[in-house]
């Protein structure tokens, strides 16, 4: 690799400082280098011409460019997969946060891990996205894509609401909570896990559906297969009320939804390639990750 395109979330990188000693680095070594600084874009029209939020604009970034460098954490990373999925150019994330499981390179390991992209000395792992269509009976359905997961849950006052799951087209439970979460393997270690989910390799094909605080003392996480459909209905309250929810897609772009609109999801056939540069497992980042936990 030679062609490289920064994004920088410059509230975790003050004055741009590591930005611009990658930046040195790989050109002083012949690299062709562009640094784009993470910022909130305004808002734009989707293909499903529902208006959306991004911080990178793919048009931005120049052709043949070989690897995308972000540096922030996980949820920096996050985002820019997700605007970044039709121009599919692999991501190598650097950790300036506090918690990296995506963005696995560290500030210390900066200039091996620069080495290493231009000796062409990485793998890449495609991981697995969602893709979800928020069906509305007022509108049309609005569409996204995401990386970690899509949650369904309540608006407004602090009460548990009725969400109905259907897999493949057949019911399969209704939960009172708080909310559901769908994640991708890659999600698992997010909000799933928070909210009491599983923990799946990266790798995996699966889709794990997990209820946030539900009202029972049996209700458990699901792991389906990647290729099942997953559908959420939102139902009444207790006193047949019309409730209202968000679908929220990486905890980014929030759709409004009342009783009676679902959401469907279903793997997408977009992937976002991860740049694997260190030869550490899995198994051993998640090991260190809940020892500093």
């Amino acid at each position: 690799m030679n062609q490289f395109y920064i994004i920088t979330n410059s509230e975790k990188d003050k004055n741009l400082e590591t930005t611009r000693c990658i930046y040195e680095y790989l050109t002083s070594h012949g690299c062709s280098c562009t640094v784009r600084e993470y910022q909130k874009l305004e808002r734009r029209e989707s293909g499903a011409g529902k208006a959306q939020t991004g911080y990178t604009d793919a048009d931005w970034i120049p052709q043949g460019t070989e690897c995308i460098l972000v540096l922030g954490g996980d949820g920096t990373l996050i985002q820019a997969a997700r605007d970044t999925v039709e121009r599919r150019i692999p991501l190598l994330g650097i950790n300036l946060g506090n918690l990296g499981y995506l963005a696995a390179i560290e500030k210390s390991g900066i200039p091996d891990a620069m080495d290493r992209l231009m000796a062409d000395a990485y793998i890449l792992e495609p991981r697995m996205m969602l893709k979800g269509a928020v069906c509305r009976e007022q509108e049309g359905a609005v569409h996204n894509l995401a990386l970690n997961d899509i949650v369904v849950n309540r608006a407004g006052a602090l009460r548990v609401i009725d969400y109905e799951i259907y897999v493949n087209g057949e019911f399969l439970n209704r939960y009172s909570a708080d909310g559901i979460i769908v994640s991708t393997p890659t999600g698992s270690t997010g909000y799933s896990l928070s909210a009491g989910g599983p923990i799946v390799s990266p790798m995996a094909s699966m889709i794990v559906v997990t209820p946030i605080c539900p009202h029972t003392l049996t209700a458990r996480s699901i792991v389906l297969s990647g290729e099942d459909r997953v559908a959420i209905r939102l139902g009444s309250g207790r006193r047949m009320d019309r409730e209202e929810a968000f679908a929220t897609f990486d905890g980014e772009v929030s759709v409004p939804i009342a009783t009676g609109d679902y959401v469907e999801i279903q793997k997408s056939e977009k992937t976002a390639d991860i740049v694997k540069i260190s030869k550490i497992s899995f198994l051993e980042v998640l090991r260190n990750k809940m020892r500093g936990n």
